[in-house]
């Protein structure tokens, strides 16, 4: 793609409001919701497109699932670490890109900062539930028998918030039920 071509893609995609060149090869893409970065390399050779997902105190718990989404979920564009926070980027031979891919990989990064801590978040509470199943289960405990454990919990106040409604921790017990019937055959 041409500086032209991208510059065109990115109108498109966001309208003329939105975007401003920042220099030769460089766009800003200002949303209400984000700012996504749109720079040719100086031989105009690779393309990269930025968007900041995170501060990296607030991701610092979950850089483990930062890099498992990388390698399971993100498909053309990546999560990465920089300058204090986590990016998407999407990097590309601009020769070779075409506007369909850039346009999709700017969808997925935008659904990337969208989902914010979401995903690693579920990554992470997914991987805990499997070591409580793995737990359980090399305790020879059931399915039923390691939910009657975490209802007790809940009841005597060892899980759950200290001014837990009942409803609230039914809707709370009902979602580790769910979890635990879905990953319990799985490890």
């Amino acid at each position: 793609m041409t500086p032209e071509e991208i510059a065109g893609t990115l109108t498109e995609l966001f309208g003329t409001s939105a975007v401003g060149a920042i220099g030769p090869g460089s766009w800003q893409i200002d949303t209400s919701t984000f700012r996504l970065l749109v720079l040719l390399s100086e031989d105009n050779a690779w393309l990269r497109v930025l968007l900041p997902i995170v501060p990296i105190q607030e991701a610092q718990p979950f850089l483990e699932q930062f890099l498992e989404a990388n390698f399971d979920d993100t498909q053309e564009v990546r999560y990465a670490l920089y300058e204090g926070g986590i990016w998407g980027v999407f990097q590309h031979n601009s020769h070779t890109l075409v506007s369909a891919d850039l346009s999709n990989a700017i969808n997925r990064l935008v659904s990337l900062d969208q989902a914010g801590l979401d995903n690693v978040f579920n990554r992470l509470i997914e991987s805990r539930i499997r070591q409580i199943i793995q737990a359980a289960k090399q305790q020879g405990q059931s399915l039923q028998a390691t939910m009657q454990s975490l209802e007790r919990f809940y009841a005597e106040g060892l899980m759950g918030e200290i001014n837990q409604t009942s409803e609230g921790r039914e809707e709370v017990l009902t979602a580790w039920r769910r979890q635990l019937e879905r990953l319990w055959n799985e490890g």
